[in-house]
């Protein structure tokens, strides 16, 4: 079965983008279809595992109190999830194996940077992780309301500003390596400030478009391994937003 073009949605999530659902072999009975309903758990176990994985390294620093405890690990993390990632995105069938090593290589790198901030700035996690669950769950609600429905002119607009944002993330990046200091990004100057609230929003607004591609996948009978793909694409977005909003606080932590 092939999803006709009007359900093709545009996302700036490069996990799920307009061609995920495209050149699949599309199930031949509801037993083997995706469905809301188990992307919804498999989304719940790779954020289990993210869990997991971050709280071993959390304690480990906590028991250490030295960065240099954890850093391998969040190297290890970094790199290997980036790595897994790509496996992922070119072999949407490994998902079911992939999404969940995905899921514990990124635990691993936020338990780390996320200590290292906790230890500089008290409280500042328990802030992060509910600030961004928050705004799954009022997105999610929104969305699933029809509060929120994103037009394709949302779309673009989203895919472009988040399009951007990974171009100056490169650009940032390359400087770096020259010795420039982009401190009107990395400071907490309120322009620096202003500018990862804007990244923060843009980062939620991808929640919803992948919402809308979730659903339109399991509307049009994507095949079984399509909810951990699509459970691995959400995480995506999720962790991204985790640390935009983690950056943030630590910004605003530092004014005090």
């Amino acid at each position: 079965m092939a999803i006709p073009k009007g359900s093709l949605m545009r996302t700036a999530n490069p996990a799920l983008n307009a061609n995920t659902f495209t050149s699949l072999d599309y199930a031949g009975g509801e037993t083997d279809a995706m469905t809301l309903q188990g992307t919804v758990n498999k989304t719940g176990i790779l954020l289990l595992l993210t869990i997991v994985s971050a709280v071993w390294v959390w304690n480990l620093f906590f028991t250490s109190l030295n960065p240099a405890a954890v850093m391998p690990w969040v190297a290890v993390g970094a790199i290997g999830g980036f790595v897994v990632g790509l496996v992922t995105a070119f072999k949407k069938n490994w998902s079911a194996v992939t999404a969940p090593l995905y899921a514990v290589l990124e635990g691993l790198t936020l338990g780390g940077i996320s200590s290292i901030l906790e230890m500089q700035f008290p409280g500042i996690v328990i802030e992060a992780v509910a600030l961004t669950f928050g705004t799954l769950l009022c997105l999610l609600v929104a969305y699933r309301s029809g509060l929120i429905r994103p037009s394709e002119n949302f779309k673009l607009g989203v895919a472009s500003a988040t399009g951007a944002i990974a171009l100056f993330y490169f650009a940032t990046m390359i400087l770096g390596f020259f010795g420039v200091n982009v401190s009107f990004f990395y400071g907490n100057s309120l322009l620096s400030i202003g500018i990862s609230v804007v990244i923060v929003i843009i980062a939620a607004l991808n929640l919803v478009l992948d919402f809308d591609f979730i659903e339109a996948g399991a509307a049009n009978g994507a095949p079984k391994y399509m909810e951990w793909y699509s459970a691995f694409g959400l995480l995506v977005t999720l962790v991204w937003l985790y640390i935009e909003i983690l950056r943030l606080l630590a910004k605003l932590r530092s004014r005090d």
